[in-house]
């Protein structure tokens, strides 16, 4: 697929505040649900990106900066692989590439955004010396410059994939193997599962256990829609709300551990 002059400069633009958002973290540009919606919206491909953007949300889930170490980048994976998706010319077919190439552009964009944070390192020097000497308007103009950059850093690669144009990315796209479309396709869905995973293991505790066997066996009837499991879970989260209530008005004599239910259940 061909894209115009101006879906070009729209997908420029999405990609810089899809970078700035990854630091600004405000309006959530950068997730891939969103980025990856806004670039197939621009270009007429929005089912395709929309496919793309969801199924990466999933793998992202695990994504998050803990102490020193730096995530993936989610918004380098969204931009760039919703622009290879749609530059393919392959429409939802394409997606399980998409997804195989995003993975990687995660990892790259990672050592993007360490050079990134290494450079604004000396801004933020730069700012204190502006602040020493009461310049505000320098002070700002830093720190427009080093949220600039973290835009600059996802529009670049961007923009270069394109420059390479639709033949190249969907000649790349048709001499991949089946084993190794298939094989990627397939590490994908083991990083979504290692994302779920951490996100479990940071969420839980011996009090959400049974709201989780409960919901993962209810996914297992095929006769319930997503609409039914979505209202099942609102009851699950109101009954959990409603137990809290009820630990937290507890006689004085009860243990305190900290959480509420906990102590219902200790009691017992």
């Amino acid at each position: 697929m061909t894209l115009n002059i101006i879906q070009i400069i729209l997908v420029v633009i999405v990609a810089f505040l899809a970078g700035m958002e990854g630091i600004l973290d405000q309006t959530q540009l950068h997730q891939p649900v969103v980025a990856c919606t806004l670039i197939g919206l621009v270009t007429g491909n929005l089912l395709p990106c929309l496919i793309l953007g969801g199924t990466l949300q999933m793998i992202a889930l695990g994504w998050s900066n803990i102490g020193a170490a730096v995530a993936p980048d989610a918004a380098l994976a969204s931009v760039a692989s919703a622009i290879i998706l749609v530059l393919g010319g392959q429409g939802t077919a394409g997606v399980s590439s998409a997804i195989a190439i995003a993975v990687p552009l995660a990892v790259a964009g990672l050592l993007l955004t360490i050079v990134c944070r290494t450079i604004a390192t000396a801004i933020v020097h730069f700012m204190d010396a502006a602040a020493e000497k009461g310049n505000i308007a320098k002070l700002e103009m830093w720190h427009i410059v080093a949220i600039c950059m973290q835009g600059v850093r996802i529009a670049i690669p961007a923009a270069l994939i394109l420059a390479v144009g639709a033949g190249p990315i969907r000649t790349l796209l048709s001499e991949m193997p089946a084993w190794l479309t298939a094989g990627l396709a397939i590490g994908g869905g083991m990083v979504v599962a290692v994302g779920y995973a951490m996100v479990i293991n940071m969420m839980a505790t011996k009090e959400v256990w049974p709201f989780f066997a409960i919901g993962f066996v209810l996914a297992t009837v095929t006769q319930i829609t997503l609409i039914g499991l979505g209202a099942i879970g609102v009851c699950l989260a109101l009954i959990y709300l409603k137990l809290t209530k009820q630990g937290g008005t507890g006689n004085g004599g009860s243990s305190n551990t900290g959480d509420p239910l906990g102590d219902i259940i200790d009691n017992y």
